[in-house]
């Protein structure tokens, strides 16, 4: 394979695309075999001399290739239907793509991989990639968990390589990166205007182009360990995307769809719009009238909305709720001669991914060839519980929860005598990726067993444990961090965090941001903490880096590194059998 440095590769594909756009010659690919030679009834009946392109869209996949007992949540679908899974999601578009006479492209918005589930993420999220692939995605944005492990990380999963710490799970058939472009239009590498990835990509269907900027939201460096993307810029998501619109119609691209991944809130079905809310709203408000359609993602919630363009013009804002439970198909209609979108007539509908359909044979496939070699690891069990402990970063994140401070306790314990000498442990709910169930089988193993696969789900990001001295001035500075209404938080101002046994403070919602923590309230192991006192405090080297913007952290000294989350989770797991959930440690948050 030949190598070429991150700039090089991605200044190449960024000048190829921007040809691309120029000329128009990318195409979509044919349909899938199988596809109906005919509409089907119900394509809609639109004028002469217009062409319809159908966008099917889907977010925040995470890596959840495998079916399991997935619904959303009971205001988005109050019958409770059991949705997701790569084999349905790949049926569903099949399906989906059989009315559309070859007019369709499949697109996503964002974090595809990162955060991911044990059969993916064991193995980089190379098989996420695999299956992306055979289920026909044409291009996606980047999200912020694709900066998961860095930004050289990244660059390999587009361009190919095996890992570097791992080698190749196949090594008769190295990784060669992804045939779908992901989209970084407002990812440029620091003191330079040059993109980490391809900003844009132009595709053509039935005659005209359609050009997608593809963006992650501005607040990535506060929701990923800083370190990995230290030589990189993200910018702001509306101006980016209003320069690359300009760009794209003045090379006579006239019909553009921006890929974001960034979201609101509704309290509606999922086919609804109730209440919108959140940075989507104000991004869609600013956006370029020449963009129409805006795809979003990383709020998790699906919705269908017709927001105005600052010319007053209606404007579809979709997002498909995620980890493959939901597809976006949208219509655009679009003039043949001006290549202009014909606004009135685009149609969009959020259609879930029902488990009742047949299974994609290849996705199938797939699966079969992970679950293969992550067998053996998967179904190794590592602890046990007692009763279910619950509380993680599918709920509420601005809350104490059990898991978040059994994960917490876990850090204490790694970190604690020789190890670093740590008093004090804090763990972010938002780094909490799964609950421990009692009746949570997964491997054939009996209730209450915790399996190795299990553990991967609660702490699959693969951070290092830090232990540092604080004044007790700066764990209260921590801990008022808690809530920043602030731009680098976006939709979630409130970020609580898991901590330890034998810490406890009291919280107070109704006081002034930087006022919450009761003043002496702060008590470890039944002793008041001074605020000139120095404290020893163990975390992730992703807050400890500032990350989820508890820049607080910083401010640490005498810093010792140690073992990887994941494994010092597993040791905890293995040296406390019949686990309970942690009582509350903090009194009003």
């Amino acid at each position: 394979m030949v190598n070429i440095s991150r700039r090089g590769f991605a200044a190449v594909l960024a000048s190829t695309v921007v040809a691309l756009a120029a000329v128009g010659t990318t195409s979509v690919a044919a349909p899938k075999a199988g596809a109906s030679d005919e509409r089907t009834p119900g394509w809609p009946p639109y004028p002469d001399r217009t062409t319809t392109v159908q966008l099917l869209s889907f977010n925040d996949f995470h890596g959840h290739l495998e079916a399991d007992e997935q619904t959303l949540d009971e205001e988005s679908d109050p019958s409770g239907t059991v949705v997701g899974g790569a084999e349905h999601l790949a049926t569903k578009l099949d399906q989906l793509r059989r009315r559309a006479d070859g007019n369709s492209l499949t697109v996503a918005a964002g974090d595809l991989i990162g955060g991911s589930t044990f059969l993916s993420g064991l193995f980089h999220d190379e098989p996420t990639v695999e299956s992306m692939e055979a289920l026909g995605l044409d291009v996606s944005s980047v999200g912020n968990h694709e900066f998961d492990e860095g930004t050289t990380e990244l660059l390999r999963m587009q361009h190919g390589g095996c890992h570097p710490a791992d080698g190749c799970y196949f090594p008769r058939q190295p990784y060669d990166g992804a045939e779908f472009p992901w989209l970084a239009a407002n990812v440029e590498f620091k003191g330079s205007n040059e993109p980490l990835l391809a900003p844009v990509s132009v595709e053509r269907v039935d005659g005209v182009r359609v050009g997608f900027i593809g963006m992650t939201t501005k607040t990535t460096p506060a929701l990923v360990a800083p370190g990995g993307v230290d030589e990189v810029d993200f910018l702001d998501e509306v101006r980016t995307a209003n320069r690359y619109a300009d760009r794209l119609e003045r090379r006579g691209v006239k019909s553009i769809v921006v890929l974001l991944h960034e979201g609101g809130y509704q309290s509606g079905r999922y086919n609804g719009c109730k209440g919108i809310s959140g940075p989507v709203v104000d991004i869609a408000d600013r956006l370029d009238p020449q963009i129409d359609a805006v795809i979003t993602g990383h709020t998790h919630e699906p919705y269908v909305c017709t927001l105005d363009d600052p010319r007053g013009r209606p404007r579809l804002v979709t997002s498909a709720a995620s980890f493959g439970s939901v597809v976006t198909e949208v219509n655009l209609v679009v003039n043949t001669r001006s290549g202009q979108v014909k606004r009135g007539l685009v149609t969009g509908k959020n259609h879930l991914v029902v488990q009742t359909t047949r299974p994609d044979a290849e996705q199938t496939a797939i699966i079969d060839k992970w679950q293969e070699i992550a067998g053996p690891i998967a179904g190794r069990v590592v602890g046990t519980v007692a009763e279910d402990i619950t509380g993680d970063s599918n709920g509420d994140r601005g809350v104490e929860t059990p898991m978040a401070d059994l994960v917490a306790d876990s850090i204490l314990w790694g970190t604690s005598g020789a190890n670093g000498g740590a008093e004090i442990a804090f763990m972010n709910v938002g780094g909490v990726r799964a609950s421990l169930l009692v009746d949570d089988i997964t491997n054939g193993e009996d209730p209450g067993e915790v399996t190795y696969a299990e553990a991967y789900e609660v702490a699959p990001f693969g951070n290092l444990l830090i232990t540092m001295d604080l004044t007790g001035e700066q764990i209260e500075e921590v801990l008022e961090q808690q809530y920043q209404p602030i731009p680098e938080r976006g939709s979630r101002p409130m970020l609580a965090l898991g901590v330890s046994e034998g810490f406890s403070y009291t919280w107070d919602a109704s006081q002034p941001q930087g006022q919450r923590v009761v003043p002496g309230s702060m008590m470890l192991n039944g002793e008041r903490l001074l605020a000139g006192e120095t404290y020893r405090v163990a975390t992730l080297n992703f807050l400890a880096e500032g990350g989820d913007s508890f820049t607080a952290f910083t401010q640490g000294t005498d810093e010792l590194g140690g073992a990887e989350d994941l494994a010092n989770l597993v040791a905890y797991l293995e040296a406390h059998p019949g686990l309970t959930a942690p009582e509350d440690r903090v009194d009003g948050l």
